[in-house]
């Protein structure tokens, strides 16, 4: 695996700073879709990416070049988005396909989610669409092979029309409370657990933002003070990243 390089995004066109902040104040719902993702046995998500605006100095001169790409093989520790470089850079000669990147939230410019031909999140994409003509749009999406829906209505979740709490809750966090409770009785120790930046069960989950798991792995004993190697508690991830269903379980 190459060497994780670290990029800072700026917002370099104005036009689009909107577009920008709604997919970092949404990039949570983002990784707790890819989070369930990773779970399933079989996948129900086709695409799943981050775009980022990467830059880099000219040489000689003040000038910084911007080129906004995407990054694909999502990871995300609560602080740090990795991921691996999907484009093949134009005028950035410091990164290549397949480099192993990480950012920060407020780095990034774009996510999006792909089901069943279905996008979710692409702000950047509807703020392009926006100013389409009805004819451009359709020959846009027919390009993509996607369907876009409404350049005024960007969905986060799936089914969020007909089911809004999913806005607080993912289904699969109170469908599976069953299996995690039989699980975590079986290894009681996973409760315990840490990786090699010191994240337990219950950060994971608690940055997923996903409520039950959370109260189960209380309740099976998990520490809610435990700390990464970064010194961040549960209660930490909750607020830096405004789980506020979470945040009083944890308080």
């Amino acid at each position: 695996m190459s060497e994780k390089k670290i990029f800072y995004a700026q917002g370099d066109d104005p036009i689009l700073v909107a577009a920008y902040e709604k997919a970092q104040d949404t990039f949570k719902y983002f990784w707790r879709e890819v989070a369930w993702e990773y779970r399933r046995i079989i996948p129900g998500l086709s695409t799943a990416c981050v775009k980022v605006a990467f830059t880099e100095e000219v040489p000689g001169s003040d000038d910084v070049l911007v080129e906004h790409m995407w990054i694909g093989n999502i990871d995300f520790d609560g602080s740090v988005i990795y991921g691996e470089l999907l484009n093949e850079p134009i005028d950035i000669k410091s990164i290549k396909v397949g480099d192993e990147v990480g950012v920060t939230i407020e780095q990034i410019s774009d996510w999006m989610i792909v089901s069943d031909d279905k996008t979710y999140g692409g702000f950047t994409i509807q703020a392009m669409r926006s100013v389409m003509s009805d004819e451009e749009r359709q020959e846009h999406d027919a390009a993509w092979g996607l369907d876009f829906g409404s350049y005024d209505e960007v969905l986060v979740v799936r089914d969020q029309i007909e089911h809004p709490e999913y806005l607080i809750e993912h289904p699969m966090s109170v469908n599976m409370k069953d299996s995690l409770i039989e699980f975590l009785d079986q290894n009681p120790d996973e409760v315990k657990v840490t990786d090699e930046a010191g994240i337990t069960f219950l950060h994971r989950e608690v940055i997923a933002g996903n409520l039950t798991s959370t109260e189960v792995l209380l309740e099976k004993g998990a520490d809610k003070l435990a700390k990464t190697k970064d010194g961040k508690t549960a209660l930490d991830f909750a607020r830096e990243l405004n789980w506020s269903h979470i945040i009083p379980v944890l308080s």
